[in-house]
């Protein structure tokens, strides 16, 4: 089933001194969506943000569908805190060493939809006895931890061949990317078969957001 096509800007690349702000502009934007890195400083080299600040912006009112990324060593311990202050859909990595299977399946009895997350390094056979069980597959076109760095043009075919297996399987899960996604390398991820593009220090430099985010 074809999705509609969404932009859901990161608000790791805004202004971490003022999130609520962030947020604004992205809904000012027209998207629908804002994504929510969510680091541990062991799973990746950074840290970001825990289960309050998704609290305290939908405290402040903000009611963007908040696209939650848990880059964690273990997830599985933290689905229900980020589920409690607000999360929509919760997506956790392939290749940390916990039960990803029984955890997708928290994700859900807590009311959230699940996603799966795979690295650049990780090929697209780690996830495939998941396609059946998730709402959302993550593509990293970076190596997750900081902001700004450049595609890797060659993760063009993981999502092809994960768009191409949902086509097979009638499966309707969405399709994201997430990693030096801009206009242009949107386009190719589009033309590969994703439907979801995670911007972040693209959406913010644009000077007219709402044109980056009907771009794709």
């Amino acid at each position: 089933m074809a999705q509609k096509s969404l932009v859901a800007p990161s608000i790791l690349a805004g202004d971490h001194a003022d999130l609520i702000s962030s947020a604004q502009i992205v809904a000012d934007s027209g998207a629908e969506w804002i994504h929510l890195d969510i680091m541990d400083g062991h799973f990746v080299p950074n840290l970001t943000f825990g289960p309050q600040m998704l609290g305290d912006l939908r405290k402040h009112g903000c009611e963007l569908f908040f696209d939650t990324h848990l880059m964690l060593s273990r997830p599985d311990l933290y689905v229900e805190a980020f589920a409690e202050q607000g999360a929509d859909l919760i997506s956790i990595h392939v290749e940390p060493d916990y039960d990803v299977a029984a955890t997708l399946e928290k994700i859900r009895a807590l009311g959230c939809q699940n996603g799966i997350v795979l690295n650049p390094k990780t090929p697209a056979s780690a996830v495939s006895r998941f396609l059946s069980e998730v709402d959302l597959v993550l593509v990293m076109t970076v190596q997750p931890g900081f902001g700004g760095q450049k595609f890797q043009e060659q993760q063009l075919s993981k999502i092809k061949e994960i768009s191409d297996a949902r086509a097979a399987n009638g499966f309707d899960f969405r399709l994201e990317v997430d990693g030096g996604v801009d206009r242009k390398t949107g386009l190719q991820c589009r033309e590969a078969g994703a439907d979801t593009f995670v911007a972040g220090s693209a959406f913010f430099k644009a000077p007219e957001k709402a044109n980056f985010v009907c771009a794709f």
